[in-house]
């Protein structure tokens, strides 16, 4: 299966088709905006546009509840400019957590990074933490590995204040609402069949920009692992930090593994070997493993193995069809914007693993991924005896779950969409003059209130490439 193969030729693998079960709310008044052409693709995209922004309301609220948290210190300081509500797991609306909803500044990816306020003995801990870990790992083998354990060990942690005036600050936002929703509905699904306690996986957890999502969601047990030893000690201070604060709430109990799921069988490092899983969630992690048949295969045996039956497998990963017609359409081997690029090795010669581009985001992201082919990730999770429940462009997920009412406020709530025009206190995130000409033209030919809530297009453009994805594990 190694050898090269052209990727259209690729099309004959078979693809498990299946419809979406989640239900359809009224058609809201969020709308994907009309198309326009993403810069420097050539490719026509839908690009997003929301109606009223409350921003005025928003602030106070947010105002509102950081007078309260000021003693437990949740989070740093905000922005005077923006400021964004915590995110909830859409189907925690009303469950007793309301006064937790703007204590959590998202940034917009599994790696969100949590500081504590000044005085908080936290921050000291996690520096004498840190300083015992060698730059990069010494347990790692050299090789793709090392270099993503080393990016994401080194990414340096920033002030709130920094973060926010972020050019991807929107982009962030909006990916990790993309997540929300994404855990959100699958922890329905759950609760659905299973009504006792939840175990959940999360492969790849970065330094945990999810724990507030699985707190949300009310699981009973979380299993953290990823590659960057760093990233797993910031992943369990944080987790420390909320237990310490919970005020007699309850709260998941949690383990952290650091290993490379690519090459390290996880139940080997399970404090329970005999553990299963209601959900995996494998977010941004994927496209690292599919360096050769051998680790993509442990990496989806680590997802899928231990899942017990109707357990699910979810995530998100490059759209590797978008990511090939964007090459193709290109004049060199590389393509993208000011905030975010792909460079391929060459054009036309795609193999099935080991197909390596570097992807770069701006203040996030540097380091080389590999081509993730998903009827290929269909076949090879088969063995594992999952079936697909279905794949969806951001695009696709995002005109699907704004319908849901709930969706639809905690995107406001998380600012995932930017405010336009932009108010007389701020400025748009992005400089260039076209950017925003299709929140323009859908303003123009719609009897909206404003400000709308869009990305620009270059946000867009990143933001496209992804996709989400879930299976299900047979009975």
């Amino acid at each position: 299966m190694e050898n090269s193969t052209n990727i259209e030729e690729c099309e004959k693998l078979p693809l498990e088709q299946a419809e979406s079960s989640v239900n359809s709310e009224p058609e809201s008044s969020l709308s994907a905006g009309e198309n326009s052409t993403a810069s420097g693709t050539g490719l026509s995209e839908k690009t997003l546009t929301c109606e009223q922004i409350d921003t005025s309301k928003k602030r106070k609220e947010c105002e509102d509840d950081l007078v309260k948290e000021s003693s437990s210190c949740e989070e740093d300081t905000p922005s005077k400019k923006r400021k964004l509500d915590a995110e909830i797991a859409p189907e925690q609306k009303g469950s007793g957590d309301d006064e937790n909803i703007s204590k959590k500044r998202k940034t917009g990816t599994d790696d969100d990074t949590h500081e504590p306020c000044p005085g908080d003995g936290a921050r000291k801990k996690r520096k004498l933490e840190l300083e015992d870990v060698p730059e990069k790992q010494k347990n790692l083998e050299h090789g793709h590995g090392s270099a993503v354990a080393a990016h994401y060990n080194e990414l340096q942690e920033v002030g709130l204040e920094k973060r926010s005036q972020s050019r991807i600050f929107y982009l962030r936002n909006f990916n990790n609402w993309i997540k929300s929703a994404l855990i959100g509905e699958f922890l329905e699904k759950t609760r659905q069949k299973k009504k006792r306690e939840i175990a959940v996986l999360d492969l790849g957890c970065g330094k945990g920009g999810d724990l507030l999502k699985w707190k949300k969601g009310r699981i009973h047990k979380l299993v953290c692992t990823d590659i960057a030893d760093v990233s797993v000690k910031q992943c369990q201070q944080r987790y420390e930090d909320m237990k310490s604060r919970r005020d007699g709430e309850s709260l998941f109990n949690a383990e952290f593994i650091t290993a490379d799921c690519s090459k390290e069988l996880l139940i080997e490092k399970l404090r329970d070997p005999e553990m299963h899983f209601d959900i995996c969630s494998c977010q941004f992690v994927c496209h690292y493993s599919f360096e050769s048949y051998k680790q993509a295969d442990m990496l989806l045996r680590n997802a899928c193995e231990r899942l017990s039956p109707g357990g699910y497998f979810i995530g998100t990963t490059p759209n590797s069809f978008e990511l090939i017609k964007r090459l193709e359409t290109s004049e060199t081997e590389s393509f993208g914007n000011e905030i975010y690029t792909v460079k391929f090795q060459k054009k036309g010669d795609y193999p099935l693993f080991g197909c390596k581009y570097d992807f770069n985001l701006e203040g996030v992201v540097d380091v080389p991924e590999f081509l993730v082919y998903f009827p290929l990730l269909n076949e090879m999770v088969k063995k594992y005896n999952m079936k697909l429940v279905y794949k969806k462009t951001f695009l696709e997920f995002y005109e699907e779950k704004i319908k849901n009412n709930e969706n639809k406020m905690l995107l406001k709530r998380m600012q995932a969409l930017e405010p336009y025009p932009a108010n007389e206190n701020s400025k748009p995130a992005s400089e260039k003059v076209d950017d925003y000409s299709h929140a323009a033209e859908y303003m123009e030919k719609s009897q909206v209130r404003l400000p709308l809530g869009t990305l620009s297009k270059s946000e867009w453009e990143a933001a496209s490439i992804y996709l989400v994805f879930a299976f299900e594990k047979q009975q």
